[in-house]
């Protein structure tokens, strides 16, 4: 009785309904300051008040400050991707390609500020960048809109399976690891970037704004899926469960394979990812439909 006891204080600490909006509030009046705070570093920039190494060029256009507010929306995503875990693993899934198309939606905000319109609209690189992002982002969200309700399921009678309430326990505690590990690895993030904003030289060595933390987040969720993988063959060790389970591990692994390359080749890869889930889960729900295993 202890151990639930503190199970369940732990559980609702990060994540009950009471912490979910303390959380959502938090990170709105935090993203309105950081968008107030970064405005006022581009003015004083750009009056020549202080001097500033942009090597992302963040620095360059009010409206590149849209950026900041979205990285913090980007980490509530997070939180509701931890939140729905123990809930429900085709939400968990959907959050995160949510999480990957509201990040190619923060790519697009920063290279609108980058659009040159003294050249070819079209055929100039940085602005075709641009209008591949908007294209893929009108994708992406067809098809997680289709994934949405491919995954929707009635409401059913609660059945007291003794190994399903064992496998929610378990993805209670690895939801709950998961929200201090994510805010440490995040500040360690924010530091580092922050340190090598300042002290780098060249823009050659630095990092790609856009993989900075995601890239690392997508590869402890891989874990976290093989994990669930593995502990859902207590649950169930039917072959379509197995092949969903499965196939939701292969998509992760290629959206985070996606941060290694850049331009189409990192486009291509995030959609081939949604479809192959959603694929893959269409099956899924006419196997359970058609009671074929």
């Amino acid at each position: 009785m202890k151990i639930d006891y503190l199970e369940n204080q732990i559980f609702n600490f990060f994540l009950s309904e009471k912490s979910k909006k303390l959380v959502e509030k938090s990170i709105l009046n935090i993203s309105i300051i950081g968008f107030l705070i970064h405005l006022l570093i581009i003015y004083l920039s750009k009056s020549n008040l202080i001097l500033i190494k942009d090597h992302y060029g963040l620095f360059n256009n009010p409206i590149s400050a849209i950026y900041t507010p979205f990285s913090f929306i980007l980490i509530y995503e997070i939180y509701q991707l931890i939140y729905y875990l123990p809930r429900s693993i085709s939400t968990y899934i959907s959050k995160q390609y949510e999480i990957i198309t509201l990040i190619i939606i923060r790519r697009i905000f920063k290279d609108i500020s980058d659009l040159n319109l003294n050249q070819n609209i079209i055929t100039n690189n940085l602005n075709e960048y641009f209008f591949i992002d908007l294209l893929t982002s009108i994708i992406l969200f067809f098809l997680i809109f289709l994934f949405r309700l491919s995954s929707r399921k009635k409401i059913k009678d609660i059945v007291d399976n003794i190994s399903l309430i064992r496998f929610i326990r378990i993805k209670k505690w690895i939801s709950s690891i998961l929200v201090p590990l994510i805010v440490v690895m995040a500040l360690s993030h924010l530091f580092n970037w922050i340190s090598e904003y300042l002290l780098n030289e060249s823009i050659s060595d630095i990092q790609s704004i856009n993989n900075i933390f995601f890239d690392e987040l997508f590869q402890i969720l891989i874990l976290v899926d093989v994990f669930l993988l593995l502990f859902s063959f207590f649950n169930s060790d039917l072959f379509h469960n197995i092949m969903r389970n499965s196939a939701f591990i292969i998509s992760t692994i290629l959206i985070r394979v996606s941060f290694m390359t850049e331009g189409l080749n990192n486009v291509i890869l995030i959609i081939i990812s949604v479809l192959f889930g959603l694929t893959i889960q269409l099956i899924y729900n006419e196997c359970e439909k058609r009671k074929l295993f």
